[in-house]
């Protein structure tokens, strides 16, 4: 997926999400974030926002730690969270491709990654401000979650990290049946290795449409009180240990 299109979808989830929050209220509990309010969901993501923006403006080199969340609240929150929103999707826009600066994923350059990396944040937590809401969750577009995929599965699964490990092996296949993407992940008591194949048996395969995928894999529901298009086959032990121990601190 291009730069552009990232930048796209960052700017469209980022109103979404914004827009589902004025909706809900700061107080609203968040379900799929227990300990959440929808309060806790707007300072985090334009925390997040923020620190991004400030690698690809002021081009650190290392890490930086997360800035402060602010202690706004109601609409000047709402406020603060568009306007670090806007100026994420500017940084990014106005960025040379001759960027360089500090990442944590493998990417074809930095301002690759970090143009996919915060659109999937905001779309992930985007879905949270919706199930806050109550209102029914907007499916991402087949290709976009697909993407989201790639980089859950051959990115964050790649790391050290991870915690998606077993002392019995076994292999997990993940079928886009919409888009015909299929990646292929070996777990074991070490780092998960994903292949983007079908090639080779199975323990076990989790299917369905892309979208769905997405938000079965990042442990969101599909809408709200809906059921999922996912299907299970084969070691049910696998599925439930991706469930267990896949969420990205």
């Amino acid at each position: 997926m291009e730069i552009t299109e990232h930048i796209k979808y960052l700017a469209y989830e980022c109103q979404l999400l914004a827009d589902a929050a004025e909706r809900s209220g700061p107080a609203a509990p968040v379900p799929t974030c227990p300990e959440w309010a929808v309060r806790d969901l707007l300072r985090h993501t334009g925390a997040v926002h923020r620190w991004a923006t400030a690698f690809v403006t002021e081009r650190h080199a290392s890490y930086r730690p997360f800035p402060a969340e602010p202690g706004l609240d109601g609409a000047e929150l709402l406020d603060w969270f568009r306007e670090g929103h806007g100026r994420l999707v500017t940084a990014l826009t106005e960025a040379s491709g001759a960027l360089e600066c500090w990442t944590f994923l493998p990417s074809p350059s930095p301002r690759a990654f970090w143009a996919r990396r915060q659109a999937h944040e905001t779309a992930v937590h985007r879905v949270d401000a919706q199930a806050a809401l109550g209102a029914e969750v907007a499916e991402p577009a087949p290709a976009f979650a697909a993407d989201g995929i790639d980089e859950l599965l051959c990115g964050f699964h790649a790391r050290e990290k991870s915690r998606v490990r077993t002392s019995e092996p076994g292999v997990l296949r993940v079928r886009a049946t919409d888009t015909g993407d299929v990646w292929t992940v070996r777990l074991s008591d070490q780092v998960p290795r994903t292949e983007r194949t079908a090639e080779g048996p199975a323990d076990c395969e989790l299917s369905g449409p892309a979208a769905q995928l997405y938000l079965h894999l990042w442990n969101r529901p599909p809408a709200a009180g809906g059921a999922t298009a996912v299907t299970t086959s084969g070691d049910q032990r696998l599925a439930r240990l991706w469930r267990e121990t896949s969420a990205i601190g």
